[in-house]
């Protein structure tokens, strides 16, 4: 089955949103609701296991003032909240306080030009997504994805595979012929419960253990796609077989290459030699 789709996630994979963007944002709107909190990098990157930035800052409501957390009226707040926080992070987007991470331009643009489908299965807000295509891509750039999911358009955030399924059933494809493109393990879950082949592109909040993943979860684990004078590295896991170490820039041939190979082994197909990039 050919390679017809790629499925990217945002936050981490498309830009390392986490750190220049969610995280100085929250702390933003602490200061201006005048609660005392600030996120420190380690704080938030624990809190990160927790999907959805509502949810998140329940968690936390409930961790360090759980009588308040109790109170009538928390939803509204928590509500109020979270859109100032948005309202934080799309400015610093705009400003340009956020870039796409390195690769990324260059294998969205290689895919439009082979005709590849793009879509995006995220569990940040539709505002956010928008925000930074803007600001990264240029104006217009959002109607590159066929098709745009976000967390607050389906019942269950990452790692259910709500966001999958319904970008999948969207774009009228089957899994096998897309692949999903993520950055942290809830993510490879959910796009690997949906029955996506996952390219792994680690980002500074990203899994330190995978061991909890299914087996067949990744076509291969990186620490990005590779710029020019940065390298991406990391190793290929071809199914069945040991891990291979792996330095370049990934391209489209390789997704393709690696998309078979993963087919030829979990779904019975031929594969051609997969072949990197320098």
């Amino acid at each position: 089955m050919s390679l017809r789709a790629l499925i990217w996630d945002v936050d981490g994979t498309l830009a390392e949103t986490e750190r220049d963007g969610h995280l100085p944002a929250f702390n933003a709107a602490f200061a201006e609701a005048g609660l005392p909190w600030r996120w420190s990098a380690e704080q938030y990157r624990q809190l990160l296991a927790v999907p959805g930035g509502k949810e998140r800052l329940l968690a936390w409501w409930q961790q360090v003032d759980p009588a308040a957390a109790a109170q009538p009226g928390l939803a509204e707040r928590l509500r109020a909240l979270h859109a100032a926080k948005t309202r934080h992070y799309t400015r610093r987007v705009a400003s340009g306080g956020v870039a796409l991470r390195p690769g990324v331009a260059r294998l969205l643009g290689q895919a439009r030009a082979q005709g590849v489908a793009l879509a995006i299965a995220t569990t940040t807000t539709r505002d956010n997504v928008s925000a930074l295509l803007q600001a990264t891509l240029g104006e217009g750039a959002e109607a590159w994805f066929a098709v745009i999911v976000a967390g607050d358009e389906v019942p269950r955030k990452k790692p259910a595979p709500d966001v999958y399924l319904a970008a999948l059933q969207q774009l009228g494809l089957p899994a096998g012929a897309a692949l999903a493109i993520e950055d942290s393990a809830p993510g490879v879950a959910a796009a690997r419960a949906a029955g996506l082949p996952v390219l792994l592109t680690r980002s500074d909040y990203g899994p330190p253990d995978l061991a909890p993943l299914p087996p067949a979860a990744l076509l291969a684990d990186l620490d990005g796609l590779g710029g020019v004078a940065a390298p991406a590295r990391g190793r290929l896991l071809p199914a069945g077989a040991a891990a291979q170490p792996w330095q370049g820039r990934v391209q489209w041939p390789d997704l393709q290459a690696w998309h078979a190979a993963w087919h030829a082994a979990w779904q019975g197909a031929p594969a051609p030699a997969a072949t990197g990039s320098a």
